[in-house]
């Protein structure tokens, strides 16, 4: 594949294709042709800088970018890969009672799970895991009364 060839459409890699034609209208909507068919499309965004656009065809919008050789350094330094925050330990943000707790001892999780429910000035928190981690161990049980800072639940 050459590099002049590849280009990222909501993310996946794909490879331009011969054969389609593009007809503009002016500088914000056109016509593509591809085999035989007709797709009208719109430019939502331009981002020309960092090389990317958000389009619209036939009311489906996508998320386009072409990929330079900055793109290909990065890549290969491993640059690209977001980081993700490894759990020590969830902490109560606030003092409150302990609600409910919805993992247990050995559960794997992942970023945006609800950990356990915290009532504080008579309103529900969900608090959610903000990385990834498995639950090593639950200091805490349902109806306890925390301060704000107190080790509820760690992580191995």
């Amino acid at each position: 594949m050459q590099s002049d060839s590849r280009w990222l459409l909501d993310g996946q890699e794909v490879q331009s294709s011969d054969g389609a034609f593009v007809k503009w209208y002016d500088h914000t909507y056109f016509l593509l042709l591809h085999k035989g068919k007709k797709f009208h499309g719109e430019i939502v965004k331009d981002d020309s800088e960092n090389n990317q656009l958000t389009i619209k065809i036939n009311h489906r919008v996508f998320q386009v970018k072409k990929r330079g050789e900055l793109d290909e350094l990065i890549a290969s330094l491993g640059l690209d890969v977001p980081k993700i925050k490894k759990l020590k330990e969830l902490t109560a943000p606030m003092p409150g009672r302990v609600l409910k707790i919805f993992v247990k001892e050995g559960d794997e999780i992942q970023i945006g799970d609800n950990v356990l429910s915290l009532e504080a000035m008579k309103m529900e928190n969900i608090l959610k895991a903000e990385g990834i981690g498995t639950v090593s161990k639950i200091c805490i049980t349902e109806g306890d009364v925390v301060d704000k800072g107190a080790v509820l639940i760690e992580f191995a």
